[in-house]
């Protein structure tokens, strides 16, 4: 698959490459030019900035966001969103609260934007073990992204867990 990320911290790092190991197209950007270039040398493709990482991504188009609760991951799934048409998706795999994840769902659905919420655990460790995570949001969008869920969470490490809130 190809998937754009955001947010390239310890977690997203990690995340990122356990994708390019098994071969997803990833296109990056984060804040630091320094951890962009880390990612591409892990295969992935760098962005410099929002827009050029959607720019970089072929429709139907999939956003993964990893970036710290409240305020940051507000912003920023604003700020893609403005970017998407309608049948692209945003992931927001953060620690997000429950009803932000239901509002923005709500907020994005009129414009025909999927929002899935992918409550991501496995700190450090995930890059060999693998993640557990807790996905929620349509049928559509969740049964699309599934081989990108496959290869964060493998050995069943996953499941769809309801409408977009209930994975967070």
């Amino acid at each position: 698959m190809e998937l754009g990320f955001i947010g390239l911290g310890k977690m997203g790092m990690n995340m990122v490459t356990r994708l390019r190991r098994d071969q997803h197209r990833i296109v990056v950007f984060d804040r630091s030019a320094d951890l962009i270039k880390q990612a591409e040398a892990q295969g992935c493709t760098g962005a410099s900035s929002l827009a050029d990482l959607v720019g970089k991504l072929s429709a139907p188009r999939a956003v993964w966001i990893m970036v710290p609760s409240g305020a940051p991951t507000e912003e920023t799934v604003q700020a893609v969103a403005a970017l998407l048409q309608p049948g692209d998706t945003i992931i927001d795999g953060g620690n997000s609260r429950f009803h932000d994840d239901v509002r923005r769902a709500a907020e994005l659905k009129p414009r025909g934007i999927h929002y899935v919420d992918a409550g991501t655990s496995g700190g450090i460790w995930g890059l060999t073990v693998g993640y557990c995570l807790m996905v929620g949001g349509e049928n559509t969008a969740v049964d699309r992204l599934a081989p990108v869920f496959k290869t964060l969470a493998p050995d069943n490490g996953w499941a769809h867990v309801g409408a977009a809130g209930a994975g967070h």
